[in-house]
């Protein structure tokens, strides 16, 4: 080894001991005949001290050429400090350095690698692998380990099976966009790369294997954002012979301890709401509970006094800022302007302000009376010093923007607090949603998903109203889990598949394989699969997945440090029989 000891492990009871460290020069500073240099690994950082004197001449000389990322290895005497860092761990010691050797030297580094960067995202990404020894991605990276390991911990107590699934399959018509790749000893066929291994932990199911688990890695070729990347890792998870509830129960108690082990956090009860309501509370299928401010409906109480804005609307709804009556005339006008964005698309805002002396006061008044408006508060539940804030207009739309609005309220009143964890199970999803580009439903999940037995009967009268056995783990308004029961037996798997518009050729080509499975005794069966990334971004209370990536891509999908994706040469796309396809 190169070293005795790391640079974060050294405290007082080391002084008078010999030791080697080895690792980066953070930064040096020199006073002439004193040199300081901070020298660090990923365990912490240690001074080593170079003192005209008592050090060598030549030895100081040296300490002097150093640079920021030198590579060196330094061998000394324990000693405590003078003058004390409580900042830091080892800040009681230094290092009185007897020899130095620079390993390595190195250039001067694109942007400053400390915790406050001078870098940007794009240039930080080039040099991801210089980005990744700043403490801050470091620790990042360290929860990810933490969390993987203790979820492995958990399932094997449960007695799941950890069991590797194939990265080549098959592609599939549903979801979002494959990844392909071409084979080369079947010209003119392609791979698919897997968008999570549904198929395949069923068939385990069907196997036998009554409790599978697997960290695994995903593609989809989708538009990217700061929770989405083309690569991505689930915590896949199939069980057999359960009901609903059963897996509720499993996997809350896996979250529950990862929070307790990785962060001390007791979770406590999880509340269980369907999708109607969460859409009718809250405008989202991802409800953010840290904060109250639930939708009522006040189209009846508002419709019918020559307001055409609500008498001429589908739907009026109201929310209450609790503490917010202060706002000022300005800060309402902000709000209106927001709400009328493009991205929102709300026509306009209706404020009323429950001031504290009772009166209430509005951007309606000419319309409302006063009691009018009482109405609308005692609907709404405020007290004196609250805002109400209103929206009209066709429900769906309105649903969404009073759902923007409501987050937006969040935030700024300081209820989005991350250091709150809420989560909540959304249950009871639509089986099928309708698409208006294709003009036909599609599985709101996925194919194998299965109806409620009492409304299979609805799926020739009403597919839209068809509920699923379907549910989501939401965390602060974050989606971190998902699945479903699934279809066991084919008869059931190949309604699903006419009522998704497939012709049973289509459906053989695609599935015949799982369906002939299931006539082999597929036990009753589901699971749920969690997007790692996204849990490892809420239990560092941040909004975007890419620093708990090693190495990730960028917004357009590209990793810039080693510049992927990347044309091949023509010998290869011979070789892959596709050349011929792209001269076309």
């Amino acid at each position: 080894m190169l070293r005795t000891h790391t640079c974060g492990e050294l405290r007082l009871h080391h002084v008078h001991q010999q030791i080697t460290l080895a690792g980066w020069v953070q930064r040096v500073r020199n006073k002439g005949g004193l040199i300081w240099v901070d020298l660090r690994d990923r365990y912490g950082l240690t001074q080593l001290i170079f003192e005209e004197g008592s050090t060598e001449k030549s030895l100081l000389e040296k300490a002097a050429q150093l640079g920021r990322e030198f590579v060196v290895q330094a061998t000394g005497r324990v000693v405590e400090r003078t003058a004390k860092n409580n900042k830091m761990p080892t800040g009681d010691i230094e290092i009185k350095v007897e020899e130095l050797t620079v390993l390595n030297p190195a250039k001067v580094p694109p942007f400053i690698i400390e915790d406050d960067t001078d870098g940007g995202d794009e240039l930080r990404m080039r040099y991801r692998y210089l980005d990744l020894r700043r403490n801050v991605i470091r620790e990042k990276l360290q929860l990810r380990h933490r969390m993987m390991q203790e979820t492995r911990s958990y399932m094997d107590k449960q007695q799941f099976i950890e069991v590797e699934t194939p990265v080549l399959i098959k592609s599939t018509p549903e979801g979002a966009r494959d990844f392909v790749v071409p084979s080369r000893v079947n010209p003119g066929e392609f791979y698919a790369l897997p968008q999570s291994p549904q198929t395949f932990k069923q068939l385990l199911m069907v196997s036998g294997f009554d409790r599978y688990f697997q960290i695994v890695k995903c593609f989809r070729d989708e538009d990217l954002r700061a929770d989405r990347q083309p690569e991505f890792t689930q915590i896949d998870c199939e069980m057999a012979f359960v009901n609903q509830e059963d897996i509720l129960n499993t996997f809350e108690g896996l979250v529950k301890h990862l929070f307790q082990s990785v962060k001390g956090v007791d979770l406590g009860h999880v509340p269980h709401l369907t999708y109607a309501d969460a859409m009718k509370y809250y405008g989202n299928d991802k409800p953010d509970l840290r904060f109250d401010m639930k939708f009522v409906d006040l189209t009846t109480l508002a419709k019918g006094v020559g307001f055409m804005v609500i008498d001429q609307a589908e739907i009026a709804l109201g929310i209450c800022a609790r503490g917010a009556g202060e706002y000022k005339r300005k800060q309402l006008d902000e709000l209106t302007e927001w709400v009328k964005r493009p991205q929102i698309g709300a026509k306009g805002l209706i404020y009323v302000r429950y001031q504290q002396d009772g009166v209430l006061k509005s951007s309606v008044d000419k319309f409302y009376s006063h009691e009018q408006l009482k109405a609308w508060a005692d609907a709404l539940g405020a007290a004196p010093g609250d805002l109400i804030l209103v929206l009209s207009g066709d429900e769906k739309s309105t649903r969404k923007q009073l759902s923007e609005l409501r987050l937006k309220m969040g935030e700024e009143l300081g209820l989005r607090d991350r250091s709150v964890f809420v989560p909540l199970w959304v249950v009871d999803f639509p089986l099928l949603e309708w698409d208006e580009e294709s003009q036909r439903f599609h599985a709101m999940h996925h194919p194998f998903t299965s109806p409620k037995r009492e409304d299979i009967p609805l799926l020739e009268s009403d597919p839209g109203a068809v509920r699923a056995n379907a549910y989501d783990l939401v965390i602060n308004g974050v989606e971190v889990g998902g699945g479903s029961i699934r279809i066991h037996d084919r008869a059931t798997q190949q309604l699903m598949f006419t009522h998704l518009g497939f012709s049973d050729a289509e459906a053989q080509k695609q599935f015949g394989f799982l369906m002939e499975a299931f006539e082999y005794g597929a036990p009753p069966h589901g699971g749920i699969a969690f997007g790692f990334d996204r849990l490892c971004a809420i239990f560092g209370g941040s909004d975007s997945i890419r620093d708990y990536i090693a190495f990730p891509k960028n917004n357009s999908g590209r990793d810039v440090m080693i510049d992927s994706p990347s044309t091949l040469v023509d010998a290869q796309l011979e070789e892959l029989s596709i050349r011929v396809a792209l001269k076309k």
